[in-house]
């Protein structure tokens, strides 16, 4: 199915739409993409909900439906990298 970009408050730079409209885009892939997006949403979870509306039907089995649904549960954000030196210094206690 051919799917043009659509942008919108829920995907305001079309990422979450580029990515179903991807052919065989990888779960990695799309994880990125999905960090991606939402560094720039204020409201994920209602986001999420509703752009689950329009590609699930579509898309079930798609790994942007997978993380979609994730963050439309609320589910935690994933953590985020801590870059330069903290990044490199070892937790305490452990040699």
């Amino acid at each position: 199915m051919t799917m043009t970009r659509e942008n919108g408050p829920d995907d305001p730079r079309g990422v979450i739409a580029a990515a179903y409209a991807m052919e065989r885009v990888s779960a990695a892939e799309c994880r990125t993409i999905f960090l991606d997006w939402l560094l720039g949403i204020e409201r994920p979870e209602e986001a999420a909900r509703r752009l689950l509306g329009r590609y699930a039907i579509l898309w079930p089995d798609h790994p942007m439906t997978v993380l979609l649904a994730a963050a439309a549960r609320g589910e935690p954000r994933p953590p985020r990298r801590r870059g330069g030196a903290a990044g490199r210094r070892k937790p305490a206690g452990r040699g």
